[in-house]
């Protein structure tokens, strides 16, 4: 029996996303392969992506469940810190 999964991406004007179906045994990069987001999305980083299971951070590696969604994660724009920083700067 296969595995149905949905693989997104957010994006700051809205996000890609894709179904695909796997068989059993597959991983969370695997899926991501397999949707064709990598292809769309050059500027991911293959070696260096962040995933998640329904927000949960997860390895490559991590096993899938069918009506899983993998959501790949963007590196943060600014770090927390000096975000907080900043806009404690413009509060003075």
């Amino acid at each position: 029996m296969a595995l149905r999964v949905e693989v997104v991406y957010a994006l700051p004007a809205g996000e890609a996303s894709a179904f695909v179906q796997l068989p059993r045994g597959k991983t969370a990069l695997d899926a991501v392969r397999a949707s064709g987001i990598l292809e769309r999305h050059p500027e991911l980083d293959r070696r260096s992506l962040k995933l998640g299971i329904f927000g949960k951070a997860v390895a490559a590696d991590a096993p899938l469940a069918d009506g899983d969604r993998v959501e790949i994660y963007r590196p943060l724009a600014l770090d927390p810190k000096e975000a907080r920083r900043r806009r404690a700067l413009r509060k003075r």
